[in-house]
């Protein structure tokens, strides 16, 4: 029997479920002190036990994305708040490939937050 989490990402049609389940890997791999769990109907992560971030998938426009949960104290440019006050999101298309570089950054800033 799947967990609430592993039932988010199968029940989700390809391309996004491939590309959520290349995130969470990434995530859980970027630093063992990334925790995953089931909050809000989402995949949420946690650093150092901490609210980190979450995946989401805009019901209008169907885009993906990563919202940071201190995103307005980082300033990159593929981070983007549209109306948001302490939320900042990342998009991301998953019929191309990701921006594991800009990823990397965002994640370098995000756990530095955290401390």
């Amino acid at each position: 029997m799947l967990n609430h989490l592993d039932s988010y990402y199968f029940s989700q049609p390809e391309p996004y479920q491939s590309c959520l389940l290349f995130l969470r890997n990434f995530l859980l791999n970027y630093s063992t002190e990334i925790e995953e769990h089931w909050k809000y109907t989402t995949a949420f992560f946690t650093y150092k036990k901490k609210m980190f971030c979450y995946f989401s998938i805009n019901k209008k426009t169907k885009q993906l994305y990563i919202g940071f949960v201190d995103g307005n104290k980082i300033n990159h440019k593929k981070l983007v708040a549209e109306g948001r006050k302490q939320i900042k999101i990342l998009y991301i298309n998953p019929e191309k490939d990701i921006d594991v570089k800009a990823l990397r950054e965002i994640l370098k800033f995000a756990s530095k937050l955290c401390k």
